[in-house]
């Protein structure tokens, strides 16, 4: 279930291609190849730049369904955000363009495809395979949050894998560069936090909230707080009802490493802990108490973790 999007001041995007070229692209300069999927508002394809030979992700959009939908400015966001973004966990939007009835996503091919399909091709993950994506993607939000950027809709369905197996975050529509907590509720009902749901004020720790919900749905299968009514999850939600199901078995660790998903301190413990869980697996002589992370403040938390990540990811692979 996703949520309504806030309205931004419309900005004028760039087309940012790679090698630092800037020109005007048009459908000609590809050869479309098979669909790689669809969405609500059109469809992606595999694609070669005919000049590079470059294999890239050609997402195609529908103005009609766009203008529709009144979600023109969320597009010219999205494309302004992400075309700026340079980071191994993110998917790189390398330009745009359009023609009369349709919008073109240029966007870099992750080759093996949606995480989600993968997660529910496995039932659940392994705890070490777990650790090492929710390490990724805490140096993906640790980037972003460095450029004032909050994601607010972090989910399997949203990650791509690489290649090389390796995540990426790759869809940006309800991003939003800021300096300020906002109000807005937005993004996915199952990983909405406390602040979103009770209608307060939120700021970039709604992200770490959806590393900690998306951590327990790797472990176990299903997001923590699902209901049959969506009344129920908000409820769930509030009241941060967690509970762990005897099977799959989950380590203490990776179990405490969720339960401090407290949405009063979530900035301070959720990144922090994730060390609660990944230290087990790679070894590190360093861990962060429950007492250290309620002690750290603004974004000490992302010099901490950044820090010692590039270590931790070698050694737990």
């Amino acid at each position: 279930m996703a949520i309504a999007a806030e309205t931004q001041p419309r900005e004028k995007a760039r087309t940012d291609v790679s090698g630092a070229e800037k020109k005007r692209w048009t459908l000609n300069d590809f050869d479309i190849g098979k669909p790689l999927g669809r969405g609500k508002f059109g469809h992606v394809y595999l694609a070669r730049e005919k000049r590079s030979n470059n294999i890239v992700a050609l997402k195609v959009l529908f103005k009609s369904q766009l203008q529709q939908s009144q979600v023109e400015h969320q597009l010219r966001r999205e494309v302004e955000i992400q075309s700026h973004l340079r980071h191994p966990n993110i998917l790189r939007l390398y330009g745009y363009f359009y023609d009369q009835k349709r919008v073109y996503l240029i966007l870099e091919y992750a080759a093996k495809g949606e995480l989600y399909k993968e997660l529910q091709k496995c039932k659940y993950f392994s705890e070490r395979r777990a650790a090492t994506y929710v390490a990724s993607l805490a140096r993906a939000l640790i980037y972003c949050h460095s450029k004032h950027v909050i994601h607010r809709d972090i989910k399997p369905e949203n990650l791509l894998i690489g290649a090389q197996g390796e995540l990426k975050i790759a869809d940006f529509g309800w991003s939003v560069h800021t300096f300020n907590r906002r109000r807005t509720m937005c993004g996915t009902l199952d990983y909405l936090p406390p602040e979103m749901v009770q209608s307060v004020e939120h700021d970039a720790s709604v992200d770490i909230w959806s590393l900690g919900v998306l951590c327990y749905e790797f472990l176990y299968g299903v997001p923590p707080f699902e209901a049959m009514e969506h009344s129920d999850t908000y409820r769930r939600i509030v009241q941060v009802d967690l509970k762990f199901p005897p099977k799959p078995i989950v380590s203490s660790a990776a179990k405490d490493l969720i339960s401090q998903s407290d949405y009063r301190y979530i900035s301070y413990l959720s990144i922090p802990g994730l060390f609660k869980m990944l230290i087990p697996l790679a070894s590190l002589g360093v861990e962060l108490s429950l007492e250290d992370a309620l002690l750290l403040q603004g974004n000490q938390w992302c010099e901490i973790l950044e820090k010692n990540m590039k270590n931790l990811l070698a050694r737990s692979l």
